[in-house]
């Protein structure tokens, strides 16, 4: 069994996507019998593994470890800022990290087509799973919820289905009901304008793990409208609980729900997204056929692929090292 190092950025109590990684993470690990700490920055301590989830916000760890460790496994974690967002980090000190990496884990299964190529092959999918609802979704009632959950930021294209909302006729009965922390005053601001101007729109702010289980239940069609995606965990919550998906046509959708999926629209093209929206409410068969697809995928998302995945990627690692690790 092995003692395994996870870095991360993101701070302990952190609603951030990484640290739920993390801690999920240490638990599918130690189901299979290994230790595992999770470090928000690496001083030096030992290890079998260091697994560190962000290439660029984890690049001084990653530097450290390997510098340390020339000959301990380690394995980088695409995010989508390392990934599709040159403007939003050090570039060099992401292919630095990528380079550094025994192995790197993509979380959805496009991500390896969006680096550069000489990393390509260090590249394992490890899709990220979510817990089946233990309540069944509630019964369909007016309004037609549409619900949309993250954090309000730039790369998320928060307001997107709020400005859909607008071009929907007046006797549509959609309502976008949102949920989620503003990155900064500014997005906190262009909500509460939104929430105020738009009477389709509501925002609930952060709400805990419990309400946001709620108002997937509730609703009947869940919004992801994000410029770039490094595999939504959000995604994964859906299919679990049978939510339809209208997405953003990216790779970290498609890498998701699949080229077939009929569910995806233009990235910020809110027109289009209120005409998908539309069609959702006002055609039972695409609803039905969105639901159906979901519901399908469903088992990619479960707990124990990912930790098959997760430790396929670990004896991935130790190959490449000249070692095997055990399961």
């Amino acid at each position: 069994m092995l003692d395994i190092l996870i870095v991360t950025p993101a701070e302990p109590g952190s609603k951030a996507g990484n640290r739920a990684t993390a801690e999920r993470w240490k638990r599918l690990l130690e189901n299979s019998g290994h230790t595992v700490s999770i470090l928000t920055r690496y001083q030096g301590q030992a290890a079998d593994l260091m697994i560190a989830l962000h290439t660029w916000r984890s690049h001084e760890a990653i530097r450290q470890f390997r510098e340390m460790n020339p000959k301990i496994p380690l394995i980088g974690v695409l995010t989508g800022t390392d990934v599709y967002s040159p403007e939003f980090r050090d570039e060099q000190a992401t292919h630095e990290s990528m380079a550094s990496a025994d192995a790197l884990i993509g979380l959805h299964r496009k991500v390896a087509t969006d680096i550069p190529e000489g990393f390509r092959d260090k590249v394992r999918i490890v899709l990220q799973s979510a817990e089946k609802p233990t309540q069944s979704r509630c019964p369909a009632t007016d309004p037609f919820d549409c619900c949309v959950i993250g954090h309000l930021r730039d790369e998320k294209d928060s307001l997107r289905a709020a400005m859909a909302a607008r071009h929907l006729p007046d006797d549509s009965r959609i309502r976008i009901v949102q949920a989620g922390k503003p990155h900064n005053p500014g997005w906190r601001t262009m909500a509460e304008q939104e929430a105020t101007l738009n009477p389709r729109f509501h925002w609930l702010g952060e709400i805990d793990r419990t309400a946001v289980q709620s108002l997937m239940r509730s609703s009947q069609v869940m919004v992801i409208s994000s410029r770039m995606e490094g595999g939504a965990n959000v995604v994964s919550e859906a299919c679990r609980g049978g939510l339809p998906i209208i997405a953003s046509d990216i790779p970290g959708n498609r890498g998701l729900l699949g080229d077939s999926y009929s569910g995806y629209y233009p990235v910020e093209n809110e027109k289009a997204l209120a005409s998908l929206l539309l069609r959702a409410e006002r055609d039972a068969d695409f609803l039905a056929e969105l639901r159906n697809k979901v519901t399908e995928l469903a088992g990619n998302f479960t707990p124990a692929a990912e930790q098959a995945a997760l430790i396929a990627a670990i004896d991935y690692a130790f190959s490449r090292m000249g070692s095997i690790a055990s399961p």
